[in-house]
């Protein structure tokens, strides 16, 4: 046994090495009490059986709270990262810890890296359980730090944004102008997640979008392929309801054709509903992410080596 390590510790890494889980619970004053590197430790040895499917938080989820307000900012972000990956799954299993993400959020004087992860982790929340993530008070700081972050933390403000309009559209009715005012954003992800937003919100309240149609119109033309996808996503859906049969007619045909049905008044499937929006915003963003072909990053513009770090030094994405 490391004579470092208390025997309380001890034990509960030789049991999560083994696969197992420990008996009880570990009472955050003891994981206080321990070094940086061994929070670390514990909280890997516990990502890695969340990852496997091997282990259930709720014993840990107390020390997770805590862990989350450790006074290292290292400590903090990987119990944020950790989090990451359980809502990304299963959000029911970090419920509980919806009020200190939240708080995590809101600190303006936490590492940015922390506040963007414990947003991201928000926002799978809130895909299943809007009412419990999107209160006023984080919906203000998300809409916020949309004008005053840096570009990591944007990214993952307007990604939760997204995911409490695909929770819940109405959560974001009455931010509509708002969310608006950064369509123009220099981040593709950035434009991506709140044209998305702004998409699914109208698929409820079409007339929410009336004050911000100039807005949407201009995304047309974007240089973004995903973007300008949404834009005409939401342009044709305004112009299905339009008072023209004639144009009416054409709409309904268009979108029929790119939900896979030719039928000019049957259903799109594919395209312009809730379902669908939903089903393909991951790879969206995640084709953004990827580096281009002359090795640059188009969600940040950083130049790519073959040979560099293995997460890109000005965005934190996988390289």
């Amino acid at each position: 046994m490391d004579e470092d390590i208390p025997p309380w510790l001890q034990c509960v890494l030789d049991s999560l090495e083994r696969g197992d889980v420990p008996d009880t619970s570990i009472p955050p004053e003891q994981f206080d009490a321990v070094s940086v590197d061994k929070k670390k430790a514990l909280l890997k040895s516990i990502q890695q059986l969340v990852d496997d499917d091997t282990v259930s938080l709720n014993s840990f989820l107390p020390l997770l709270s805590s862990a989350l307000d450790a006074d290292n900012r290292a400590v903090r972000l990987t119990t944020a990262k950790l989090l990451v990956s359980v809502a990304e799954t299963t959000p029911d299993a970090i419920l509980e810890l919806v009020p200190v993400l939240a708080a995590r959020v809101a600190d303006d004087d936490e590492f940015y890296y922390v506040r963007a992860r414990s947003a991201e982790a928000l926002g799978y929340v809130a895909l299943e359980h809007p009412d419990e993530v999107a209160t006023p008070e984080l919906l203000a700081d998300l809409r916020l730090g949309l004008s005053f972050d840096e570009p990591e933390v944007t990214q993952k403000l307007s990604k939760a944004l997204e995911h409490v309009a695909l929770g819940d559209p109405r959560r974001l009715r009455h931010h509509v102008p708002t969310l608006a005012e950064h369509l123009a954003d220099d981040d593709e992800l950035v434009r991506c997640h709140l044209c998305t937003a702004l998409v699914v919100v109208g698929s409820e309240s079409p007339d929410r979008l009336a004050d911000v149609a100039d807005d949407l119109r201009i995304r047309l033309s974007d240089d973004s392929t995903f973007v300008r996808g949404r834009a005409a996503e939401r342009r044709l859906g305004d112009l299905c309801d339009a008072d023209e049969p004639f144009v009416a007619d054409r709409a309904r045909f268009a979108l029929s054709a790119l939900g896979g049905t030719a039928d000019p008044d049957g259903p799109t499937p594919g395209v312009g509903t809730i379902e669908s929006v939903s089903a393909s915003t991951a790879d969206a963003a995640e084709e953004i992410r990827s580096p281009d072909s002359d090795g640059m990053r188009p969600s940040c513009g950083f130049p790519l080596a073959e040979s560099g770090p293995p997460m890109c030094p000005r965005c934190g994405q996988p390289h």
